[in-house]
């Protein structure tokens, strides 16, 4: 018994050693929870340039994570067992991170630059008074098309990607709620309708697009179209803008019916280890020219008022991408449905994904 209870206090302590150890190590290397930085975001969503720079001017050490999805972000969070000090969330998760206790109040006095913000973007009702998050990116969902390959037609309507003449020609990204979304515009509804009736009218009509959809893909969308090895793609507005950057004969448009205004917000999770630094570098971030830069970057529309000074002007005047009010209006936010609603939407998806097979 006593060779046993010497085995385990043995384990305790090389174990007790080696963890401090290892914390000395990360101190002298500047990843102490002291000026150490966490930050969750989705791939490929900020200039590395800025990371640099935010470091070498706070001495602040950033560890960056990547997410594919707001589920899998949220999942990650609420298991707690990686501290991130900043995540970048969706509205509708906003909302959803925000009525479950997992968002921490941000002190608005620690980020003066929040009044760079169109105030359009401000004061939404997934975070009204912007308690918990600061606006990153927007954008909308829409049709990128190739009209050369189209023979000159020009898409202007969902309703129009039901063309017998479009068969095996449109590329749809891989999400519930935006090929859902696109049924239900098409008819009338609305996105965020939980309408059970209508969800499966919006199912049945997607059913009938079958013929003419050549794949449900994920990222890989950007080649296809920029490849031409399509000619139609449901898709982001940033993603629209970074392939129609390398290939000139893209248009992009958003469907008269209307279709979804989305933001990504920074938020600090409430299992975040460092805050101070959290607040800093969303104050940085919110820098005009910083966060003009960061647009250029990722092509996406940038909610900061100030940086569009120090944007190319074709790019700020260029209403695919950068909507007049007039328009945004008419566009809407996805609102936060509930587990059993949301579960509702993936169902008829993959039931949707298993008729095409």
């Amino acid at each position: 018994m006593s060779k046993l209870l010497r085995f385990f206090l043995g384990i305790i302590l090389v174990s007790a050693v080696l963890f401090y150890a290892l914390s000395e190590l990360n101190s002298s290397q500047g990843y102490s929870g002291k000026n150490t930085l966490t930050i969750y975001n989705w791939g490929d969503y900020i200039d590395t340039d800025l990371i640099k720079r935010f470091e070498k001017e706070t001495g602040i050490k950033v560890i960056y994570e990547t997410f594919d999805s707001n589920e899998a972000m949220l999942t990650k969070i609420q298991q707690g067992g990686t501290t991130y000090d900043i995540a970048v969330p969706s509205e509708y998760m906003i909302d959803k991170m925000r009525k479950e206790h997992l968002l921490i109040p941000l002190d608005h006095s620690k980020l003066p630059n929040l009044k760079n913000i169109d105030p359009r973007f401000m004061d939404l009702p997934f975070d009204e008074g912007n308690k918990y998050s600061v606006p990153y990116f927007w954008g909308t969902v829409g049709i990128v098309y190739n009209p050369k390959m189209l023979n000159g037609k020009k898409i202007t309507s969902w309703n129009d990607l039901w063309d017998p003449d479009l068969r095996n020609k449109i590329l749809l990204v891989d999400g519930a709620r935006e090929i859902m979304g696109m049924g239900l515009n098409s008819l009338g509804y609305s996105l965020n309708d939980t309408n059970h009736a209508h969800l499966q009218e919006a199912k049945r009509k997607l059913d009938t697009l079958t013929p003419n959809i050549k794949a449900i893909v994920g990222d890989e969308i950007r080649l296809l179209l920029q490849n031409e090895e399509a000619s139609i793609g449901i898709v982001w507005s940033g993603v629209a803008s970074e392939i129609m950057s390398e290939n000139e004969d893209l248009e992009y448009v958003v469907p008269k019916e209307g279709s979804n205004l989305w933001f990504d917000n920074m938020v600090i999770p409430k299992t975040a280890k460092n805050k101070e630094a959290a607040l800093k570098f969303m104050n940085f971030m919110l820098d005009p020219k910083v966060a003009a830069q960061n647009a250029e970057y990722v092509n996406y529309s940038t909610p900061n008022k100030k940086a569009l000074a120090y944007m190319p002007k074709e790019t700020v005047n260029d209403e695919r991408f950068y909507p007049s009010p007039k328009l945004t209006e008419k566009l809407e936010v996805y609102e936060n449905l509930g587990k059993k609603n949301l579960a509702y939407y993936n169902e008829l998806f993959l039931e949707f994904k298993m008729h095409r097979k």
